[in-house]
């Protein structure tokens, strides 16, 4: 243990005096004092005082003989002689502790024990020494008087010196300390330092006045008290040591009853904290329910439901305040499939959280934007009085959405179709608002617009096109659909090479429905592919019919048009498999024919496509082409055997041949890629003449021959009939041939 400097310092300090005060013990010593009674109490000293100790029990002082000792060489043989007893004693006790009590010494603990006995001792004796000059001591030498003043000053200052001067040492040189601790620490020990004193003089009264019974007597006296003092102190201290066992158990007892208190307050503590935060968290659980309730998990917007209830919220007040104008907005994400099909679902997910972010940063707080499922949306806006200022919310937020992005290193394009409902004192619920949106939002996709709004006029035409789609779904059935056949004629000499399969509907209720009316609703529905499915089992087993009917016959093909939906249906090759299987009709007597825009939609995948349908023999043909966009790094690689002129641009060729240009242009490029060119839509011997003076292979219009059913085309193909008009192409003639424009076809 480490020892402060200053208290190091008056250790070492008191050591330097102990030895000077030693020094002048032995300086003072008379040789004339070695007598056995100095013996006997320099063994007294050494041997028997430190063990014939008596605690006392309760409090940290030992009643102890050392100091009579001390006292009774001082009365016997003088000052320096009790002064070196002091030292010896010391040393004694300081052995006996350590030795026997186990007792650990700090250092410079034993000379400084030493020391400070020896040198309290000498500073009380030099005191004492000027007593009789002080004429405090009135009695003469030896006498009762004296002998009291005498040990009763000695004592007196040797233990206010010993323990002050330690109090001093302890508190660190601070005076007020060392009075605290010297009344706390050392001022119940003066007893010992008094019973020494005491019991010296009666030893010594014993000694001078007493004679050897009395002395006998008194010793036998004092050892029978000193036992039985001894035995009751030792029965004291058992007694308190019990009590103090018991107390230390009670104690314990106590101790262990707090700690339990302690640990069920802990505990109680912890569990109410658990229970509130559980509580906090079952809270929190709730309002994340009920906004997960509300809200879309995906995009944060609020859903159908949350979407619902604002929208009844404002119909309500329209209707009580028809100055509360609103109007809904019902958003599409066009071409959304396509990445999710070629991106995958969380490329999707993550453009539609765009898409959101988006429609958000276009909108006031006081709108409302909310995720209906899919890729579908819709927005309440609250602020626009007109629908004019709708439309232009709307439009703008076609343009935001339209602007291109990069995300994980793709570029994404997107667009909307947006279709407007404004308010109407008609609407009641929400369903009912949601209906008009999404028929104004279907009419601008199919018008390829951004934006359209919502008239009583589209619900008639949408109410009209959903009956149309019904009846559709059941006409195979019902057996409302036919084919008509047009036919293809090889523009040199008017040999057929085949006809053109075209869809036509018979109403049960509303009689014959053009193609183009009911066409994109089977498209739209997914309707066409059964569909197309029908045409080929029906057109592929008449054309096995017809090509057995003559030599001229036996080489006529049937072109079969396949629809976007069909193209990219992974069951297409499949079906035309089954249905040359099922008419066992060479394959090389079918064409399909493919619009030019379907096929450069993916031209990856179809061009796979195609490649597997020329593996079964089919021909193919590119349809409409001019009207779409083409790569020619892309169309040189497509497997397609002829192209066909889309009618606009023959339409366009002038009585004289004018604006023939692009035809040119157009034979030019197919005739470079070995396509054979088929031309539609000719209706004049103009026409016919240009074309075949361009070198145009087949043709087909209303010139050669229009539609026909199957009968008549059969009964046609029975007597040979020539297709070529009678009037020869060469004259120039501009005369048209009577049309029936209703019957034009564009499937």
């Amino acid at each position: 243990m480490a020892i402060d400097p200053n208290e190091k310092f008056s250790r070492i300090l008191t050591i330097a005096l102990g030895v000077c005060a030693i020094a002048f013990g032995i300086v003072g010593f008379d040789v004339s004092n070695l007598t056995p009674l100095l013996a006997a109490l320099l063994l007294f000293a050494v041997v028997i005082a430190p063990r014939a100790s008596i605690p006392l029990p309760g409090t940290d002082i030992a009643l102890t003989f050392s100091d009579a000792c001390i006292y009774l060489a001082f009365l016997f043989y003088g000052g320096p002689t009790a002064i070196l007893f002091a030292g010896i004693e010391t040393t004694a006790n300081c052995i006996y502790l350590y030795y026997r009590k186990g007792f650990r010494f700090q250092p410079y603990m034993v000379p400084f024990n030493i020391a400070l006995n020896v040198v309290s001792f000498t500073a009380a004796y030099l005191i004492w020494t000027i007593l009789p000059s002080t004429r405090l001591v009135t009695g003469p030498f030896g006498s009762v008087q004296h002998l009291i003043v005498t040990l009763g000053t000695i004592s007196v200052l040797h233990f206010v010196i010993a323990s002050s001067w330690l109090s001093f040492i302890r508190a660190k040189n601070r005076l007020s300390e060392a009075y605290r601790s010297w009344r706390k620490d050392f001022s119940s020990r003066a007893m010992m330092h008094i019973v020494g004193a005491g019991l010296a003089a009666l030893v010594y009264m014993l000694a001078t006045y007493g004679d050897i019974l009395t002395a006998v007597i008194s010793a036998v006296g004092i050892a029978i008290v000193y036992f039985s003092y001894r035995r009751s102190v030792q029965d004291l201290k058992e007694a308190m040591l019990e009590t103090e066992a018991a107390q230390k158990e009670k104690a314990e007892t106590e101790r262990m009853l707090r700690r339990e208190a302690e640990v069920y307050a802990s505990e109680l503590a912890a569990s109410l904290e658990s229970q509130e935060r559980a509580n906090i968290a079952l809270r929190k659980s709730e309002q994340n329910f009920q906004h997960a309730a509300l809200h879309d998990a995906l995009t944060g917007l609020a859903n159908r439901k949350l979407f619902h209830e604002k929208l009844m919220d404002r119909i309500a007040a329209y209707r009580s305040d028809n100055t509360a104008a609103y109007h809904v907005l019902f958003l599409d994400l066009s071409r959304f499939k396509n990445i999710n099909d070629s991106l995958g679902h969380t490329i999707g997910d993550k453009v539609l959280s765009i898409a959101a972010r988006r429609f958000l940063r276009l909108v006031t707080p006081a709108d409302m934007v909310a995720r209906l499922g899919g890729d579908e949306f819709a927005i309440v806006l609250k602020g626009p009085s007109t629908a004019a200022k709708a439309k232009k919310v709307a439009q703008r937020i076609h343009s935001s959405i339209s602007q291109p992005f990069s995300l994980s290193g793709n570029r994404i394009s997107i667009s909307v179709n947006i279709g407007i409902a404004p308010a109407d004192m008609e609407y009641t619920t929400p369903e009912e608002v949601l209906r008009d949106a999404d028929i104004a939002m279907n009419y601008a996709k199919a018008q390829r617009e951004s934006v359209a709004l919502f008239t009583r006029d589209l619900r008639t035409r949408f109410l009209e096109r959903v009956r149309l789609e019904m009846d559709l779904s059941h006409a195979i059935e019902r057996g409302e659909l036919s084919m008509s056949y047009q036919p293809l004629v090889r523009i040199t000499d008017g040999k057929l090479l085949g006809f053109e399969s075209l869809l036509r509907w018979n109403h049960g209720e509303f009689g014959n429905i053009p193609p183009a009316r009911f066409i994109p609703i089977a498209e739209d529905s997914g309707l066409i592919i059964p569909i197309t499915k029908w045409i080929l089992r029906e057109t592929t087993d008449q054309m096995a019919e017809w090509r057995k009917i003559s030599a001229e016959t036996r080489d006529i093909l049937v072109s079969v048009n396949i629809s976007g939906k069909h193209l990219s249906s992974e069951d297409l090759v499949y079906d035309i498999e089954c249905a040359l299987e099922r008419s066992k009709l060479a394959p090389e007597a079918l064409k399909l024919e493919i619009t030019e825009s379907t096929a450069m939609d993916n031209p990856e995948f179809t061009l796979k496509l195609l490649k597997d349908l020329k593996r079964l023999g089919v021909q193919l043909s590119l349809d409409d082409f001019g009207t779409g966009y083409s790569s020619l790094s892309i169309l040189h690689k497509l497997p397609f055997d002829t192209i066909k002129i889309d009618r606009s641009f023959v339409s366009g060729v002038g009585p004289n041949g004018e604006d023939s240009e692009i035809l040119q242009t157009i034979v030019s490029l197919a005739k470079n890629l070995r396509m054979k060119v088929i031309a539609e839509g000719i209706e004049t011997q103009a026409q016919l003449s240009v074309l075949k003076h361009l070198g145009c292979d087949y043709g087909q219009g209303y010139l050669l021959a229009k539609p026909m059913t199957a009968a008549k085309a059969e009964a046609a193909l029975y007597a040979g009939r020539t297709w070529l008009p009678y009037q020869a192409a060469e004259n120039g003639n501009s005369t048209n041939a009577e049309l029936d424009r209703s019957d034009i076809s564009v499937f």
